[in-house]
């Protein structure tokens, strides 16, 4: 199937799908043998997937004409968070992304030193899992020196995205947004930490300072308010073990277009 094809696919069953995906979390949540058979089924659809395609294979981009004039906001549009909120205010001049975990050489960077690594520009459609899309322009820091600047250690596996959003209030901090991918995502070409959309800098409702741009993933996948970047082997000392806020919640992991 074409890249194309299984966009438009992957689109309409999500219209149509995603409100009984969504009721039905809960339930599978309390079956652990129905959620094995879907974790099993994830695992063979990623693992085709990386069969037959390039593993740098390109999403499609687009040229400037193709820009969507409303692009919709995903996810958080505001966050309460009070860092968050002293960091807005001064605009960012006193944020940084941390970049540790497992590495030899733990890094915490500031907007500017962020805009100054090696960086790349794309048009892109961001596909959101619950059916609609929007074509945008992103420019950001690739991923991959970053993470070569710090040296992952040989254990990791994931990079895992800590963001400054909360869309669930728990006791135990279950609710803080996530995000995770593994190295070959990481590494993808296309895998970039954005900080400006349309040619100028990132707008509070689309993830500022930062957010991820995966772009061979729905839209769930590029976590906004990017505050800090860790390298695990694991999830297991994550939020509820899954990879993500919505995986925690029955979602997929691997959310590949």
């Amino acid at each position: 199937m074409s890249q194309f094809n299984r966009r438009g696919w992957i689109k309409g069953a999500g219209a149509g799908l995603a409100g009984l995906w969504l009721a039905a979390c809960d339930k599978l949540n309390e079956n652990p043998a129905a959620l094995g058979v879907l974790r099993g089924a994830e695992g063979l659809t990623r693992r085709a997937q990386r069969l037959v395609t390039d593993r740098k294979a390109l999403a499609r981009e687009f040229p400037p004409a193709a820009i969507s004039a409303d692009f919709k906001p995903n996810g958080s549009v505001d966050p309460d968070d009070p860092a968050y909120r002293a960091h807005l205010a001064n605009g960012f001049a006193d944020w940084r992304l941390v970049i540790d975990g497992l590495v030899e050489r733990p890094l915490a960077l500031s907007l500017a030193e962020l805009r100054a690594q090696p960086s790349r520009t794309q048009i892109t459609r961001h596909d959101c899992v619950e059916g609609w899309s929007s074509i945008g322009k992103w420019t950001g820091a690739r991923l991959g020196p970053l993470l070569d600047q710090a040296g992952l250690k040989p254990n990791a596996r994931y990079i895992v995205f800590h963001c400054a959003d909360s869309l669930e209030q728990t006791l135990d901090g279950s609710g803080q947004y996530y995000e995770s991918i593994d190295l070959i995502d990481a590494y993808h070409p296309q895998s970039i930490l954005a900080y400006a959309m349309n040619d100028r800098p990132l707008p509070v409702a689309h993830g500022a300072p930062v957010r991820l741009r995966v772009e061979r993933q729905l839209g769930y996948k590029h976590a906004k308010y990017v505050m800090r970047l860790e390298a695990v082997e694991d999830f297991a000392h994550i939020g509820r073990g899954k990879g993500g806020f919505w995986e925690d919640r029955g979602y997929e992991w691997y959310a590949g277009i």
